[in-house]
Formats: structure tokens, sequence, C-alpha cells
């Protein structure tokens, strides 16, 4: 079943279906130990990011990359986890190079909120051009 883009909001975005954002909207386990407000930006982050993906990418390329970012979000979660909250640093080192992380280590002492944050500002740019690739 080929499902049709979906409308476009009053900022004349398109907005993805729910069945695209439900990998994002069903999967606890990208908050999992996240305070509020972190788990809040990395939702709002992926929901953007696959409204992007949707708006440029045919369907089975916009679910494969929706599955990869989820993958990503949820390693990206862990790492805050194990960094600001369980203060667990070798342990979030591991992971950021397992996960081949590109952004730079925190402070040690960094709001969790702010470290979500910057992550996902280096996590937007490496999503826009991957993006802009899988267009071409």
């Amino acid at each position: 079943m080929t499902e049709t883009k979906g409308p476009a909001d009053p900022r004349g975005v398109t907005v993805a279906p729910l069945s695209l954002l439900s990998p994002v909207l069903d999967d606890e386990l990208l908050t999992r130990g996240l305070g509020d407000a972190e788990a809040r930006a990395m939702v709002e982050w992926l929901v953007e990011r696959s409204e992007a993906n949707h708006a440029r990418l045919a369907e089975d390329t916009c679910q494969r990359e929706i599955q990869r970012l989820c993958h990503r979000a949820r390693a990206i979660s862990r790492f805050v986890f194990l960094w600001c909250y369980q203060q667990a640093h070798g342990s979030a080192c591991q992971l950021a190079a397992t996960e081949r992380f590109v952004w730079p280590l925190p402070a040690t002492d960094e709001d969790p909120y702010e470290v979500m944050n910057i992550i996902l500002e280096w996590e937007t740019i490496d999503s826009q051009q991957r993006l802009e690739l899988l267009a071409a």
C-alpha cells in the first residue's frame, strides 16, 4: 500500500503521515532514563527529521532512514543517560566510539538538556547532509 505525502501545515511544511512517525512515537527506549526536557527535545528532533525525510525521499527510503534515525536516537539517549545521570563517562565514551559519534564529548558537569541540544545540533547537520545525498 502506497501512502501519499501528508497535508501541509500552516507554515507550508509537509507533515509526515502518522504511520511514518509510529517508530518514533511508539519507541519507549528513545526516552528511557531522560528528564522531560531532554526527552521532549529528542522526540521533537526525530519528528522534524522524519518530516524532512518524508518531504524529499521515496517512501521506502524514508522508512529506512527513519529506522536509522531511531537507532541513532536510542544510542544518543543512552549516551546522555550514562554521561549526565550515571556519571559513567567511561561507558559513555565506549558507546560513543562504538556508535562512531562525531561530536565532541561534553564537559563532565554540563546540564543534560544542554548536552542533548548540542548533540542534536551536530546530528541535524549530519542528517541534513545525508538527506541531500539520498535525495540526489
